[in-house]
């Protein structure tokens, strides 16, 4: 048996499982007990994985569980604590190797610096901004997450907002349970013919433009960088700037994460750039919209309406923006589907097994 590398530029890893595979010859050849049939750097690497410790997992809130059995199944090591306190987790973390955490956990400057092992950090979803990134980066914390699970989810529920809106759905629900029957009241508008503002053209706003589009819109694009001319091509849209997109749509949509330069860039300078009775949609973070500048905005008659899955505070204390008569409100349930949900656990799941190879 060879145990001397071949290779002149192999790393310090090679050379210690080399010096690892004389000790396990030693003692199962040399000693009689012929068992050690490592003939090589590959096999030897192989033997010694199933000497390292497991990788700790904590899983901090409410994830599929087929996501948790694919970890499990790599023979990692994980704990699930989806009611953990931020004061328990500052207390245990140190334990861990990973976190796996949704919207609720908040992973903060305090709970990064006492996991001293902590290696990886997972947001099963698409914003991070419950994660303090600058201190992971600091740390060498790989932070992951899964943007692409809940695309479709996020951007059906988008779609269904605006057609709520356009139709009065919510307003014709309440009052039917009320007894009320008010029909001529609820003259709506259609969406064919009518101009479509996406602000950021991601996972959800592309597919959210795309079913627009087929819906007979016209497709107005702002984002940071050009798209792709083929998916302009495809969307038959514009790429224009903000300012622009706001003075021409008849209903707009945010779809940016959350960063220190997307906080508020929806307020009252914005607003009313809109056209008089615009329609306004945000599925993508509450932060991102000036709830303020928005109020005034509907109160005064400058926009026609508008349709919010996420806000400034969650769960929102002041209720008056949400009690308007032209703002439909959902509880931030823009990933709440079956389908992604669990892909949101499994991609996660795979992306932290991937960062420990």
């Amino acid at each position: 048996m060879s145990l001397v590398p071949q290779d002149e530029s192999m790393g310090s890893k090679e050379v210690f499982a080399n010096v690892i595979s004389m000790l396990l010859y030693y003692i199962y050849v040399v000693e009689g007990k012929n068992k050690c049939k490592l003939t090589n750097y590959s096999e030897v690497k192989k033997e010694l994985s199933y000497m390292k410790p497991k990788v700790r997992v904590l899983v901090c809130d409410t994830i599929h569980e087929d996501g948790i059995e694919k970890l499990r199944q790599t023979e990692f090591d994980v704990d699930v604590k989806t009611t953990i306190s931020h004061e328990e987790l500052r207390n245990t973390v140190s334990d861990y190797n990973a976190l796996i955490v949704r919207s609720r956990t908040k992973v903060t400057k305090e709970i990064i610096e006492a996991g001293k092992q902590l290696k990886a950090i997972g947001r099963a979803g698409v914003g991070l901004d419950n994660i303090d990134l600058e201190t992971a980066k600091k740390r060498g914390i790989t932070v992951l997450n899964t943007p692409e699970a809940p695309s479709e989810a996020v951007a059906e529920l988008t779609i269904g907002l605006m057609i709520s809106l356009a139709r009065h759905i919510s307003l014709a629900d309440r009052t039917m349970k009320d007894g009320k029957w008010i029909k001529k009241k609820l003259r709506g508008w259609e969406l064919k013919g009518k101009t479509l503002g996406v602000v950021g053209l991601g996972n959800v706003g592309e597919k959210m433009a795309k079913i627009a589009k087929a819906m007979g819109m016209k497709i107005l694009i702002t984002k940071r960088t050009p798209p792709k001319p083929e998916l302009l091509r495809e969307l038959e849209g514009e790429f224009i700037p903000l300012p622009e997109l706001l003075q021409r749509s008849d209903v707009i949509t945010i779809h940016v994460p959350l960063t220190p330069q997307t906080n508020h860039m929806i307020g009252a300078k914005e607003f009313q750039l809109m056209k008089n009775g615009a329609f306004f949609i945000n599925t993508s973070r509450g932060a991102i919209v000036d709830e303020k500048a928005l109020l005034e905005a509907l109160q005064s008659g400058k926009l026609g309406g508008a349709a919010l899955d996420v806000y400034e505070t969650e769960p929102p204390t002041d209720l008056t923006l949400m009690g308007l008569p032209n703002v439909i409100c959902t509880c931030h349930i823009g990933a709440q589907t079956k389908e992604g949900q669990r892909a949101a656990a499994i991609l996660i799941a795979e992306k932290i097994i991937n960062s420990f190879r």
